[in-house]
């Protein structure tokens, strides 16, 4: 499913999407799938899922373990699109999103990564590393395998620099970044978006998702009402799933607090 189309139907609904971050091969492949459905089943709206690099410079310890752990079990670029097109078969409504970094995809090939993750019904990939400047021939693989690019956007991007990233034609939906550093839930948040966020809808034509740090109902709560179009949750989730918590309650009371 596109993005966009799951976006459209949120909004008709008055609900803004839960995007839930899982870690792919985390504690093996099986699991992972096991965990997937799980958080479809209890209200996950796009499901981001991770394909482990050994220097993940955007995550946090929670992430960076689990990615660990997703490597010594075996997770590789084949097995983490065999693990994907396993999630979500009989789930079509939720759009699977892939985050990664660069080396691991120019590594594969760039036409070649795009393909499979086409073949796996993956609609969207994140590259935390890769500047806008220098995507274009990811673009272009993207492109023609009908893959969104999305694009990470700092608390302190210029309105020139939105302008320069805009130039790169993201698609999907802008990921804006809570708060400055790596990934990791935190138990305090006190951010003020709402500009920032309106900053952005006035120069993309996309909705608007926050991460990096959000690991509450109430958090989410807030960010909803500062105008965020999503919520994306990752290392708080891991972390429960990690420690055999209980995911569907956690995951339905995100849901909760993102209807408006």
């Amino acid at each position: 499913m596109k993005i966009s189309k799951k976006f459209a139907e949120l909004e008709k609904r008055g609900e803004k999407a839960l995007i839930l971050y899982i870690m792919c091969g985390d504690p093996s492949p099986e699991k992972t799938v096991e965990l997937a459905e799980q958080v479809i089943k209890a209200g996950c709206d796009v499901l981001e899922l991770g394909l482990p690099f050994s220097d993940p410079l955007a995550d946090g310890p929670t992430i960076q373990v689990a990615g660990q752990r997703a490597i010594a079990a075996g997770m590789n670029t084949d097995r983490y699109f065999e693990t994907c097109t396993k999630i979500g078969s009989g789930s079509s409504s939720v759009p699977k999103v892939c985050m990664t970094y660069y080396n691991l995809i120019y590594q594969y090939g760039l036409e070649r990564f795009a393909a499979r993750c086409a073949e796996s019904g993956i609609s969207g990939l994140i590259v935390p590393d890769l500047p806008p400047e220098e995507a274009k021939p990811l673009k272009n693989a993207c492109g023609a395998s009908h893959i969104d690019l999305i694009y990470i956007v700092s608390p302190q991007s210029s309105e020139q620099r939105l302008t320069q990233i805009k130039k790169a034609r993201p698609k999907g939906f802008i990921y804006l970044q809570s708060v400055l550093g790596v990934t990791g839930a935190r138990d305090s948040m006190k951010v003020e978006l709402s500009k920032k966020i309106t900053d952005i809808k006035r120069v993309f034509n996309l909705p608007v998702a926050v991460g990096f740090g959000v690991s509450k109902p109430e958090q989410v709560k807030e960010l909803v009402a500062q105008g965020a179009d999503g919520i994306i949750v990752g290392s708080a989730l891991v972390k429960l799933a990690a420690e055999g918590g209980d995911v569907e309650a956690f995951v339905r009371s995100l849901k909760v607090a993102c209807t408006k």
